[in-house]
């Protein structure tokens, strides 16, 4: 196996037996990525306190199984607005992948449409819209928006996306400007700035013709940074998108359950709480401790999804008891895109799942439907 690091080429030869944990997975990966690559996935905010508080509040909520409930068939769907989907996990939107494959996210969303699994495509894809389509046609995608300053450029980002056949527009909120990562400051590394993430900008027409004449690489990556972070944004930009697509709209990126009625009066079919996997706003809650207050807040009003922390099957079932609808992952899917390309994520996804299956089956639990009945005990 071929993979660029640095200026350098390497032959890379993929582990015989393939990692299973999360550890033995960033370890693998470590291997296969650069020093800034590997940093960039693996670090978030600050101290990264609430990247330690997201896994290690999952085990702080301990299961209480039921014995003997037939548990012989086993049905993992989920059902979210008109679309249902064989599991209840979906691939978060991870940016500029081709850092971590020359491949990337055509890599991820083929790995995804093998498994059965939606692909949420970021903004800053290192592949556009368009290419992710060609390279999956008729699969389950999502598209994460990034508002822009120029909001006219995040309207045909999302016109684009309806036409490819998206089926929902993600729009984060917690990243009205970059956290403070100190590993990215430490190693003076920015994909955004090495034009990992402008697959998306450079194809659209909207954006291009704000450029006019300065149409070079240096342009085009400065005015994605100039659009890509808006401090002033509010819940009119929602109100705003709403008019302007008939898509559903998920918020991601929210943990007080006040902010729910904000986002359902701002025109949101759906939620998803994160705190951005520890990488924006450092010492927050865990986003597995915010989900409950979020879900009893939205009051079957309109869907909760589950982002920041997943590491294994226990987890999703966690969350899933705990009244998410489904869960997002995010760097178990990235290592394995590092380790084996298209392979390694279908073999993360295979793991995954099948660790919820077996999970759901000791704890006696047939339906994912049935997992708000699973007892949670807080300790």
């Amino acid at each position: 196996m071929s993979l660029t690091k640095g200026d350098r080429q390497m032959n890379i030869e993929v582990p015989a037996v393939f990692p299973v944990s999360y550890q033995s997975l960033e370890q693998e990966a470590k291997k296969m990525m650069s020093k800034g690559a590997y940093g960039y996935v693996r670090s978030a905010a600050s101290n990264e306190e609430t990247l330690r508080k997201n896994t290690a509040a999952f085990e702080k909520w301990s299961i209480l199984p039921r014995m003997l409930r037939n548990v012989a068939e086993i049905d993992m769907s989920v059902t979210l607005g008109e679309h249902t989907y064989p599991y209840p996990i979906f691939i978060a939107p991870v940016g500029m992948q081709k850092l971590t494959h020359e491949e990337g996210e055509l890599a991820t969303a083929r790995a995804a449409k093998t498994i059965g699994v939606p692909f949420i495509q970021s903004t800053v894809s290192s592949y556009s819209i368009e290419e992710v389509k060609a390279a999956t046609v008729d699969s389950p995608k999502w598209f994460q928006l990034y508002w822009s300053k120029n909001e006219e450029v995040s309207f045909s980002m999302v016109e684009r996306a309806e036409r490819a056949g998206y089926e929902a527009i993600v729009v984060t909120v917690d990243t009205i400007m970059t956290g403070w990562r100190e590993t990215d400051i430490a190693t003076q590394f920015s994909p955004l700035k090495e034009g990992y993430g402008k697959a998306n900008y450079e194809s659209d027409p909207v954006f291009m013709h704000a450029l006019g004449e300065k149409a070079d690489h240096e342009s085009i990556i400065q005015s994605v940074l100039d659009n890509i972070h808006y401090p002033a944004m509010n819940w009119s930009h929602i109100e705003a998108l709403a008019n302007k697509t008939s898509l559903p709209i998920y918020i991601k990126g929210i943990l007080h359950p006040e902010d729910v009625q904000c986002a359902i009066e701002a025109g949101a079919s759906g939620l998803i709480v994160s705190n951005h996997g520890g990488r924006q706003l450092d010492g927050t809650v865990a986003a597995i401790d915010a989900l409950p207050a979020v879900v009893k807040a939205a009051n079957h009003k309109v869907p909760v999804l589950f982002d920041s922390g997943i590491r294994r099957g226990t987890d999703v079932v966690k969350a899933l008891a705990l009244g998410a609808a489904a869960v997002c992952i995010g760097r178990p899917f990235v290592y394995g895109l590092g380790i084996d390309g298209q392979a390694g994520v279908e073999k993360v996804l295979e793991n995954l799942i099948e660790e919820t299956r077996i999970t759901m089956s000791l704890a006696g639990i047939a339906r994912v439907r049935d997992l708000t009945q699973l007892k949670l005990i807080r300790e």
